[in-house]
């Protein structure tokens, strides 16, 4: 097979997906793992798609949401120093939120305010407190097996029982404009009404989200405190101008 043959199968099926594996593609093309990566690489220098852990995703798709096992092996320092930091935040015997996502994940270990009591949408942050002892509560709904979220009308509901000193979210984007995004309108819902409930937002991000836009809007920037291990000088100005930001 020619190789711009092989770049209109992929690109055909990334339309046709959104999303696509790499072994996916090395059985469409009858190619090896090489040849695939190769041309990966190629449409990715040519702005068609974007490499991802394991295959490729349309380039620009705002929509795309890694999922949690991607997520879980990327910036794994950054969100290190981030957790860290988020989890000096917390003040004995305080009830907060805990978003479901990586990053807020990263924080458990480190939390070592005393009688805290937790809830979260993130079935993983759940084992992770349970064995540290902490007092925590699931939120009740359509489990998002992609990120592990509880997300949904029952979550919203069950989640209007509670108010929280703080919360502590993730977000896929942080633009000076648009504010905080993520790519799911209904996990967007989730985070804005637990942000709407909390006396004081966190927001968890590391650097290579600033600047990004994704599909559906959390809120803006002055709303929350942003967290992040190192605000890129670019950005310096237009967000610091519109909240307070916590750096490693």
């Amino acid at each position: 097979m020619l190789t711009e043959e092989r770049y209109d199968l992929i690109m055909k099926r990334l339309q046709e997906q959104g999303v696509v594996k790499l072994q996916e593609l090395v059985e469409l093309l009858d190619a090896s793992e090489s040849t695939v990566r190769r041309d990966l690489v190629d449409l990715e220098n040519r702005n068609l798609l974007k490499r991802i852990h394991g295959g490729a995703t349309l380039a620009n798709q705002k929509s795309w949401e890694p999922g949690i096992e991607e997520k879980t092996f990327k910036n794994i320092q950054e969100k290190n120093v981030i957790a860290r930091l988020a989890a000096e935040q917390l003040v004995d015997g305080e009830c907060i939120y805990l978003d479901a996502g990586t990053t807020t994940l990263a924080m458990i270990p480190f939390i070592e305010a005393k009688d805290v009591t937790v809830v979260t949408n993130g079935l993983s942050h759940v084992e992770a407190l349970v064995s540290k002892n902490i007092r925590s509560y699931l939120l009740g709904g359509m489990m998002k097996v992609h990120t592990k979220a509880v997300i949904g009308s029952m979550a919203l509901q069950n989640l209007d029982n509670f108010r929280f000193d703080k919360c502590f979210l993730g977000t896929n984007g942080v633009d000076a404009g648009m504010g905080y995004t993520t790519p799911d309108p209904e996990e967007a819902i989730i985070k804005r009404r637990a942000h709407q409930l909390s006396g004081r937002t966190y927001v968890l991000a590391d650097s290579s989200k600033i600047g990004d836009i994704t599909f559906a809007k959390l809120f803006d920037l002055e709303e929350a405190i942003l967290i992040t291990e190192s605000l890129p000088d670019a950005w310096r100005g237009p967000i610091t101008e519109k909240t307070k930001v916590i750096e490693g």
